[in-house]
This record gives structure tokens, sequence and C-alpha cells, in this order.
């Protein structure tokens, strides 16, 4: 045997040697489930003449879960990291098979046919979400706050911020390649693991697809706290997405505290609201300096995100690494704040005098808003230079 025929039949062994599919599933006290869910696991394996695995992560149990786990015929790892999203990771990590599916033991998901689940990977998909609400949620399985609330508002905001039309973006039965979590880089512990994979996958241009999934009654206790979770979601979501967090909220301010400072020069004795008069003059400077510090700091948080890997350059990071030089942004800063030192000089010299200032509560305003700004993108010039820094 020549040594390309040998490394070809020892490639071939290693092939066969190791799992095609991991099925990996988190445990936490599920002895009600746990082992009807990896005997089904094993069962759809063997049925579909597919090599595979039964990976049970278990996550701290106290009951006998992993006794009925590995009787069942599961390999059990143990994750001492509590969290939905530890228990992933470290099961992904752990897995033999060139593709990962992944749900729940709590057999809410039916593992005793995942075939659909898979087969969109084998043309062309990077990972698949099982859509319960395609496949039919049985009465009582997800709490109505989950079904009519929860999920949607979370569906629309992943489709609003990152452009991505998942059905169900919060569910757990998944499919995907084995290299899929190591190019993801995924670092969320807890449940919003499951929107930081979407979110992920949809910036690394990979394709989603979605198959219906039943989704049936868990037994059990659920582990899943509505608002602590449903927060962690949002968090996780707005912390993703910089533009809509920080840039655009301080655009809008800063478009809305220019016309107010206008209107505090075209009225400078104020607005008339029915009775009330409005000065304009204090609002205006304060929606100038937020909205400055609001996109600034998107703008940072930007081209961190982007330099160490946190998401991938688009084209606002793009953009903003054209635009916002130091030396440039320290022209502009130096060019506001002397512009304030001047106005706020003058200002003074004239009530030194004794003479009457014309609008001079506007005029102390925009030396202030000025003053602001200059310091505010000095600061900020040299924070960009170091978040670029890897």
């Amino acid at each position: 045997m020549n040594a390309g025929t040998l490394a070809a039949a020892q490639q071939a062994a290693a092939t066969t040697a190791d799992p095609f599919v991991s099925i990996v599933m988190p445990c936490l006290n599920e002895e009600q489930t746990v082992a009807v869910c990896v005997r089904k696991a094993r069962g759809w394996l063997d049925s579909a003449g597919l090599q595979g695995e039964v990976l049970v992560v278990d996550n701290g149990s106290s009951d006998r879960s992993v006794e009925l786990a590995e009787e069942a015929g599961a390999r059990v790892v143990h994750e001492r990291r509590r969290g939905y999203g530890q228990t992933y990771l470290r099961g992904f990590s752990e897995a033999r098979g060139e593709i990962i599916v992944m749900g729940d033991s709590d057999d809410t998901y039916d593992f005793s046919d995942l075939s659909a689940l898979i087969e969109p990977l084998k043309h062309g998909a990077d990972m698949v979400v099982g859509n319960r609400f395609a496949g039919g949620i049985s009465q009582g399985a997800m709490p109505w706050a989950h079904r009519y609330i929860g999920s949607p508002i979370i569906n629309f905001v992943i489709r609003l911020f990152f452009g991505t039309r998942i059905g169900d973006s919060q569910s757990g039965l998944r499919a995907f390649r084995r290299s899929v979590p190591e190019r993801l880089q995924l670092r969320s512990g807890g449940m919003e693991l499951a929107s930081e994979m979407i979110v992920s996958a949809a910036r690394a241009g990979m394709t989603i697809t979605e198959v219906p999934a039943p989704y049936n009654v868990r037994q059990g206790e659920s582990k899943l706290n509505t608002v602590r979770d449903g927060w962690r979601h949002i968090r996780f979501l707005l912390v993703a997405a910089p533009d809509f967090l920080f840039t655009l909220p301080g655009l809008a301010m800063i478009a809305l505290g220019l016309v107010t400072s206008i209107l505090s020069f075209v009225a400078p004795t104020g607005v008339e609201i029915g009775s009330l008069s409005w000065q304009p003059v204090f609002a205006g400077t304060i929606l100038l300096a937020i909205g400055v510090n609001s996109a600034l700091v998107g703008v940072v948080a930007k081209l961190y995100g982007a330099s160490h890997g946190f998401r991938n350059e688009d084209r606002w990071v793009r953009l903003y690494r054209r635009w916002f030089h130091l030396e440039g942004v320290l022209a502009l800063a130096a060019l506001f704040f002397f512009a304030g030192l001047l106005i706020d000089g003058l200002l003074f010299v004239i009530w030194a005098s004794g003479s009457e200032i014309a609008m001079g509560g506007q005029m102390a305003a925009l030396a202030q808003t000025l003053l602001i700004v200059g310091a505010e993108l000095g600061m900020a010039g040299f924070l960009i230079v170091t978040v670029e820094s890897p």
C-alpha cells in the first residue's frame, strides 16, 4: 500500500469512527423525561441508518437524571457553570459529530424524527431552526404571554435590528454544522444564547433555514423565568446593535436639539403654550449635549466590536473608519471648544462694560453647548484610537 492510499484509508477509518450526528441535550433535574428523549434520539439514529451520539450535558442535577440518561444510552458530560448557554457551549465543544442537533431534554421537542431538521444542511444551509409556530404548539405547551407577546417582540426586534426574517427565533431545536459554533464565537451563558446564535449567524452571512417542528407540553418544572430571561434577550439585542441603541437615538436628539436651539433665537422671550411660557433654550442645550454623546458612544461601540471580533465589519464601520480620524476629530473639537470660549469671553466683556446683551441667555447656552460638544469630541477621538487597537 503506497503512502497516498494509506493516508486515504486512515482518513476513512477516522471518519467511520466518529459519529456523524451529535444530538446535544442540556439537563438540570429532568429525571422524568431525559431517558425518554435519549431513547427517541437513539431510535431515530438507528432508523435513519446514521452514526451518531446522544450527548447529555448535566448542569448540576440533584436527582437521577444522569443515571437515567446513561442507562438510556447517552454520553454524559458535566458543566459546573450554571446557565442554559454555558451548558450548550460545553456540549458544542464536546460534540464529535459533523452535524450537531440541539434540543431540550424536557420532551417538548420530538427527537423521534429529526430527518426534516437536518435535511437542509445537505443542501447548503448552515443552520436549521425548528419553527414551533409552523409545526404546531400543543395546548398548554407555551404560556400565552410567551406565545403572543414575548416571542413576537423578540422576533420583531431581530428583524428590525439585523434584517433577519426568522419566524421562531427562540426555538431551542436547531441543527447546524460542527464548524458553526467556532465561527460564531458564541459567548452568552444564559437563555439569550438562542438570540446570539441567530444574530451572529446572520452577521456572518450564514444561511438560516426554518422547518416546522411540533412543540409539546413540558414535563417537570420549567427553568425559564419570564421577566429575567426576557430581559436578558432584549439586553443582548440592544447591546449587539449599537446603531439602534446609541447612534440613531443620538442623531435624532441632535436634530431635535438643533431645531429647539434655533427656536430659542427665533422666540427669545419663549414660546407661549396657553397660559404658560416655554423657554426652549435649556432643552436645546441638553438635547444637543446628550445627542452628541450618545452618537459618539455608538461609533466607539461599533468600532470596538468590529476590532475585537464581537461583530462583523459593515458599511457603518467602514464609514466611521473613513471619517473618524484622530487629527480630524481633534481639529473639529478644538474649533467648537474655542468658539465656545470666544463667545463666553465676548459675553463677559459686554457684561463687564455694563452694556445690554441681546439674547444673552441664548448666546450663553450656545457657548456652553459648543464647549461641551468640543470636549466630548476630543475625548471620543482618543477613545476611538484606543478601541481600534487590538
